[in-house]
């Protein structure tokens, strides 16, 4: 007797075991609000992102889920210079909350993500948030600045953030291409690839001079 298997069903499957642990982090039995709320956090979480930690970041996550998490994606325009007050805010639009139940709910999606993402592959996406963003996604309160920055303060600071990522990236490229994994290619190939792909992040994030 031959056994048909359905396609996608493990992929389905897979799915909703992640959805059903993100549903029960947000403490509800509502999948389509915790579809939406999980949605919005992916979206957010990869436009701030540079193209080389979001697709690191996206083979993570299951088939259905990774296919909803580049739904809209447009590489050239990443990643996307937002504050915290801006991230409340759309999360808030997007996932159909009010803004104050933003960082609780941000931080209850990270935490189902924490545990079902390979050991500290959501730290190093966090780590390379700005920290009033950081702390939001793990669900702590936004707190005003004291004084309003101007213009020219926060270009400064984003092309800084945009560096500090660029040079983070760049280190863990650099780390991967030295893992030492069975391939018939000699060490010393993989160490210039590595390197070559390293510099090629930092140039294109203006973190070296050319």
């Amino acid at each position: 007797m031959t056994h048909r298997t359905i396609p996608f069903a493990h992929a389905e499957q897979r799915a909703h075991e992640w959805l059903a642990a993100v549903a029960h982090s947000l403490g509800t039995e509502d999948r389509r609000y915790a579809f939406r709320v999980l949605r919005t956090w992916l979206h957010l979480v990869r436009d701030r992102l540079t193209v080389d930690s979001a697709v690191h970041f996206g083979a993570q996550l299951p088939e259905l889920l990774r296919g909803i998490y580049y739904d809209g994606w447009t590489p050239r325009r990443v990643p996307m210079r937002y504050d915290n007050t801006w991230f409340t805010s759309r999360f808030a639009d997007e996932a159909g909350i009010e803004p104050a139940d933003v960082p609780a709910t941000a931080g209850a999606v990270s935490a189902a993500l924490g545990a079902l993402c390979s050991p500290g592959q959501l730290e190093h996406v966090l780590a390379l948030m700005p920290a009033n963003l950081r702390g939001e996604l793990q669900g702590e309160a936004h707190a005003p600045a004291d004084r309003p920055r101007v213009a020219g303060e926060h270009a400064r600071i984003d092309e800084l953030e945009d560096k500090v990522r660029a040079i983070s990236e760049a280190v863990g490229a650099l780390a991967r291409g030295l893992e030492q994994l069975p391939t018939s290619e000699p060490t010393t190939d993989h160490a210039a690839k590595a390197a070559q792909e390293a510099h090629r992040i930092l140039l294109e994030h203006d973190a070296v001079e050319q």
